[in-house]
This record gives structure tokens, C-alpha cells and sequence, in this order.
């Protein structure tokens, strides 16, 4: 019996119970009134199979024939239908409407409950400020490397392997930081890749950077603390410490990257600092070694932590490599984020962090207690795929199609959307950052963006990332998971849309 149909059974099980335990109520009308109650109550979903006559005349000890008689009556009213070489289905009458009642409307002031935290208002209050869309496609929408050439059978093939041997004690629970196999491979990856020298007590594998930044914030941020960040900044970061109650400084950037000489560095003014230095988002802009050397100083004298959100180290190093923050830093004070969804693909949903000695016992205490662990059947393959070199093997692969696309993307970018420029034609990232030739404001901006989404079109808004006034506004565009010739066609379609609101 399929699933759905062993569920349906105990559910009509239930039902069957109470509508026979009624006194003079014929068998038949009993089970039909059963079935009809589950059905009008959406305790049975929408198209679900029921079981088969025998099986519900053997479980409800009744004749078929009583079974039938019941069936008929609920197929009369189409609150089930016949299916031939599926039998039986549960039909809603309301075209999928699967809410037996309206939902309530929710009022975070209504008496009648506790009020909600006041960190848990500062999350309502922000989460407009998180890049959140539908999924309306993937043209142009940030942040997804060219999932179109990821080893899927290579992939798969390491899964297989790992549920052939794995063993009934490897299902339990596993450490909450990642398991050693997993944390051992990125200590080696990061080693050769990035020349960061780190033991697997160090990492903490989570589920992405915004997991990082949480347990970052959690751990170390008290109301009115300040975190320094680059202006402008991933709007998930700004949202993150915003919520936080962190008091938010921003810090302009040019072309040596985060400018550090108007940020009050003192001691006790400012516990984090977070940027992007190999790719500065979303400008793409590298914070020089020097630069990188004045933070780490600076740092040491405000007595602040460094978060180093290295996204996509891997595009903006791949020539004229800068040494990492967390490699010239002597004195334990840089946390280090990266992230595998870059650079496979984003529903994996896998990160890592390093954490100085001195933080890792809370870090660890806060994952226990909240976010728990990554699947460790992920992990493994995972550890599998960077112990074989599927991982180098990938990225230059990546690499290689990215920078096509990219070389596409710019040649043709500016004639098919005239009314937009793009910053820099430099290839350094899986994005590009396009501003208006015209002055176009923020509400404008926002409906160019809905426009958008409404026709397929993905893409990030430029001024959502700015901490302070003024604010440039503009468009994130992915281009790299778009093949060449979708690349022409969704550019085309894009320049019309844009161009009523440039007139």
C-alpha cells in the first residue's frame, strides 16, 4: 500500500470509530459519513489515494460489500473519484483549497497572548531588508554559479557509495560543528587554495554564511554595540546586526577597498567588523594588502573582531591572489566565512567557518542549542568530493564557463539595455552591478524590479545595499548560470521592459 494510502487508513480509522459507535447507524451509512467527514475537514489532502475496498473490509472488519455501498454514496457527491489503475482519490470540491478554515489574522498586540521579544520584533521589523524573491527564473538572479555544468553524476555516484556502506550506527546524531571527515577536507582545501593554516577544532560547518553571521552576532552582540560595515553591503548583513540592536557604521570604500580613516576605531567603540575583502559586495572592488594590513592594526587597537565574508574568493583570486585576513592575522581575531553554495549549487545549502580558540566553545554552545548540524550523509559526500579533486576539477570548469558568460553578458549588455551602464566590464565575480544613465529614484528603481519579476526576470537592487544617504540606484545582475543564447534573448527582453521607465 502506498503511503498516503497507509496514512488515509488511520485517519479514516479514527473517523470510522466514532461515526460507528453511534446507535442505530447502518454500517455502510457509518463509514460513508466517516469518509465524508475527513474529506470536508481536510484531514485527507487533495488527490490522495484511499486504500482499497479489501483492505479497508479487512482493517474496519466489514464486508467488501458494506465498503462499496459507502464508496458509491461518497462518488455520487465527487467527494472521491475512480481512477482506473489507481482506485480510489480524495477530490476537493474547492479547487485545491486546503484550509478548512480562513486563517486568523495576526496581531502581535493582541491581549490574549504573550507579547512578542523585542529581538524577535527587531527580526519582523528587518526582514524587508533581506534580498528575497519568488522564483521567477534564473535570469539574472544573483548569487548562482553555472549550475548547468555541476558533476551531477559525480555527485550522485559518491551518494550511492555512501548509503551502500554506510552503517546503522552512522545514522545517529552527529556533532553539531561538522563532522571530522568534512573538516579535515576543508582544512586541506583552504590550505592549498587560500594558504590558511587551520585545525579541524577551528571549523564550524553550517548551512551558509547567514548561519555564520547569526551565531557571530548571537555570541558576541549586545544592544548598541557597534559593528563597522562596508558601505555598500550585502543587505542580509546589514539585516543580520540590524536585528541585533547593533549600532551599524558604515564605511565608504574606494579603490583600495574599505576606508578605515573616518571609522572610530577606538577600544570599546566598535566589537565587528565584517567585509568582503577578496570581492567587496556588490562592487566587486579588492581591498589591497595594504589596506588589509591597516585592519588588522586597527582591529588590534579597537580590541574588535574581523569577520571575513570570503564569498568568492576563489573568481577574485584566481590571478594577483591577496593573502587572506585571516592568514595575516597574528592575533586570533578573524573569523573566516566561506560557502560551498557559490560554487555548486545554492539549495545545498553548506558552508563553514573558522573561528578563533577563544570563540569556539560558545559558537558551538549556540549551534547545540539552535541550528543543530548539517545532514551528515551531505557532509561525507562533501568530504568525499574535495578528497578526490572533484572540487579543483569543478572550479576550473566553473571558471572557464563563467568567464565566457561573462565576456557574453558585457559585449552585449549596454546595446540591448541602453538606458543602463555597467560599472566595471572586469571579470571578478559571478554578478555585475548596472546603474541607470538617467537619475532614477528608489521607487522607481522598486517597480523596475517588479516589472521584472513579473515577466520572468530576476535581479537585486543596488540601493537596498547602501547603509546611508546617498544612495545609488541600480541593478544586480547573475549572469553566469545563463547559457549565451538565453543570455541575448533575456538582455532584449529586459531593455524593453526598462525603457517606459527611462523616457
Amino acid at each position: 500500500m502506498k503511503n498516503n494510502s497507509l496514512f488515509a487508513l488511520e485517519r479514516i480509522r479514527v473517523a470510522w470509530q466514532q461515526a460507528a459507535a453511534l446507535p442505530q447507524t447502518p454500517k455502510y451509512l457509518a463509514l460513508y459519513k466517516a469518509i465524508k467527514n475527513c474529506v470536508l475537514n481536510h484531514e485527507l489532502p487533495n488527490n490522495w489515494g484511499l486504500p482499497s475496498s479489501r483492505i479497508l473490509a479487512k482493517e474496519l472488519a466489514i464486508s467488501r460489500a458494506t465498503v462499496l455501498m459507502a464508496l458509491d454514496l461518497l462518488l455520487l457527491e465527487k467527494l472521491i473519484v475512480a481512477k482506473p489503475g489507481s482506485g480510489y482519490r480524495i477530490h476537493h470540491l474547492f479547487d485545491g483549497d486546503t484550509s478548512p478554515t480562513p486563517p486568523i489574522p495576526i496581531n502581535l498586540s493582541d491581549h490574549r497572548y504573550p507579547t512578542i521579544s523585542e529581538k524577535g520584533r527587531a527580526f519582523l521589523k528587518n526582514i524587508d531588508i533581506i534580498n528575497r524573491q519568488p522564483e521567477v527564473g534564473i535570469a539574472f538572479k544573483p548569487g548562482l554559479p553555472p549550475m548547468d555544468v555541476f558533476p551531477i553524476n559525480q555527485w550522485k555516484n559518491l551518494m550511492n557509495i555512501y548509503w551502500r556502506y554506510v552503517k546503522a550506527s552512522d545514522l545517529s546524531y552527529g556533532p553539531s560543528s561538522g563532522t571530522q571527515q568534512l573538516k579535515q577536507q576543508i582544512c586541506n582545501y583552504l590550505h592549498v587554495s587560500r594558504s590558511i593554516k587551520a585545525t579541524p577544532d577551528q571549523i564550524v560547518v553550517v548551512s551558509g554564511s547567514l548561519q555564520s553571521l547569526y551565531l557571530i552576532a548571537a555570541a558576541l552582540i549586545e544592544k548598541g554595540d557597534g559593528v563597522v560595515l562596508e558601505n555598500p553591503t550585502f543587505p542580509n548583513v546589514h539585516s543580520i546586526f540590524k536585528s541585533f540592536s547593533a549600532q551599524l557604521i558604515p564605511a565608504d570604500l574606494d579603490a583600495a577597498g574599505m576606508q578605515l580613516d573616518a571609522v572610530p576605531l577606538e577600544r570599546g567603540q566598535v566589537k565587528l567588523i565584517h567585509v568582503t575583502p577578496s570581492n567587496h559586495y556588490p562592487l566587486g572592488i579588492k581591498m589591497s594588502l595594504q589596506r588589509r594590513l591597516e585592519l588588522l592594526s586597527r582591529a588590534a587597537t579597537a580590541g574588535a573582531y574581523i569577520i571575513e565574508n570570503d564569498y568568492e574568493h576563489e573568481l577574485a583570486n584566481w590571478k594577483n591572489a591577496v593573502p587572506t585576513l585571516f592568514s595575516l592575522d597574528k592575533e586570533h581575531r578573524t573569523i573566516y566565512l566561506g560557502t560551498f553554495n557559490r560554487l555548486l549549487y545554492p539549495s545545498i545549502r553548506l558552508g563553514y567557518m573558522l573561528v578563533p580558540p577563544q570563540l569556539a566553545p560558545v559558537i558551538s554552545a549556540l549551534q547545540e542549542h539552535s541550528h543543530r548540524f548539517v545532514s551528515p550523509a551531505l557532509q561525507m559526500v562533501m568530504s568525499q568530493f574535495i578528497e578526490r579533486n572533484y572540487l579543483f576539477q569543478h572550479l576550473k570548469e566553473l571558471m572557464t564557463i563563467a568567464q565566457q558568460r561573462h565576456l557574453y553578458f558585457t559585449q552585449h549588455f549596454e546595446k540591448l539595455v541602453p538606458g543602463m551602464q555597467l560599472l566595471s566590464n572586469e571579470f571578478n565575480s559571478l554578478h555585475a552591478v548596472a546603474i541607470f544613465k538617467k537619475p532614477v529614484d528608489v521607487q522607481t528603481e522598486q517597480a523596475i524590479l517588479e516589472v521584472l519579476a513579473q515577466n520572468g526576470l530576476s535581479a537585486f537592487s543596488l540601493s537596498k545595499c547602501a547603509l546611508k544617504q546617498p544612495v545609488t540606484t541600480g541593478l544586480i545582475l547573475g549572469y553566469s548560470t545563463v547559457r549565451e543564447v538565453v543570455i541575448q534573448q533575456k538582455l532584449q527582453q529586459m531593455g524593453q521592459l526598462i525603457r517606459p521607465f527611462l523616457v
